[in-house]
């Protein structure tokens, strides 16, 4: 009654049962004919997604297709019938179970026994869980908090560990022990824990797993390649803390966008003694020891 509400359509049913085989057997019809044209042989895909795009592209080429005793193919039949049709509401329907929910002590919505994180920050006490075939978002109102990939097992916890970081740069005594955390950490490169055990040494007692944390919310709003490349590069230029990492993630987006240049670069060939200047290496030590004094 939704969906037939939001489209405007009325609807027809046929008996149930054997007494109502023989009212729908056009449809049984098109369904057998679409199965053996699009589905047959089985269709090796990676994804749902590309699965449903190759079924799009071989629907188009039944445009072109005439139906027995027709005049006029199926493409133009369409275009000819959608003159006649409704125009669609601006929103589709929402194809989704959707339910309010009351998010638990640890930032989480359960649904169907599994049990989704929330990002702390902006959680509220109540919200409302979208369920769709292959995705679960949380709204609050008309704002989407945050999604996940359905899990169709039970008693499953789905976590995305950025949804915690702003709690653990607050207790980061609770960084090692932190459950969404552990996964993630699992599938570290190895300059992460370079980066983590550098920032440990130098600042002890939490301050050195808050920087490093800070450091992890660049995730939030860059991807997750330039991030590695930005710790990389801060690691290998010494520049060991938040404000270093950030440098090198402007330099690494300034590279990105920055035009091809369009001149020849300067020949010195007959110069060799030029050819070192502006590439030797910086010795950043003095600003260190002036970096260590407000240690």
């Amino acid at each position: 009654m939704a969906f037939r509400s939001h489209y405007l359509f009325e609807s027809h049913f046929c008996q149930t049962g054997i007494e109502g085989a023989h009212e729908k057997g056009g449809v049984e019809h098109g369904i057998g004919y679409t199965r053996r044209q699009l589905l047959v042989p089985v269709p090796s895909v990676a994804s749902f997604e590309e699965l449903n795009q190759l079924l799009y592209l071989r629907c188009l080429k039944e445009d072109a297709r005439t139906v027995a005793r027709q005049t006029q193919t199926i493409g133009s039949a369409w275009e000819q019938e959608r003159a006649e049709f409704l125009p669609l509401p601006p929103s589709d329907y929402e194809c989704c179970d959707m339910t309010t929910v009351r998010l638990t002590p640890y930032s989480q919505v359960t649904y169907q026994t599994n049990r989704y994180s929330v990002p702390v920050g902006r959680a509220h006490r109540d919200v409302t869980v979208k369920a769709y075939p292959f995705q679960v978002e949380v709204w609050k109102g008309m704002e989407k908090l945050c999604s996940h990939p359905r899990c169709y097992g039970r008693e499953q916890d789905i976590f995305d560990p950025l949804h915690y970081l702003n709690l653990l740069a607050r207790k980061p005594g609770a960084f090692d022990y932190a459950k969404p955390l552990k996964q993630w950490k699992a599938g570290w490169p190895p300059s992460y824990h370079r980066m983590l055990a550098i920032l440990r040494e130098k600042w002890p007692e939490g301050r050195g797993v808050s920087e490093f944390i800070r450091i992890l919310m660049f995730h939030e709003h860059y991807d997750t390649r330039l991030v590695e490349q930005a710790i990389e590069q801060a690691l290998a230029s010494g520049y060991v803390h938040l404000d270093g990492v950030q440098y090198c993630l402007h330099q690494l987006m300034e590279q990105a966008t920055k035009p091809a240049p369009q001149h020849q670069p300067l020949d010195l060939s007959d110069r060799p003694d030029l050819a070192a200047i502006g590439n030797q290496p910086v010795d950043l030590s003095r600003y260190e020891q002036l970096l260590k004094l407000s240690w």
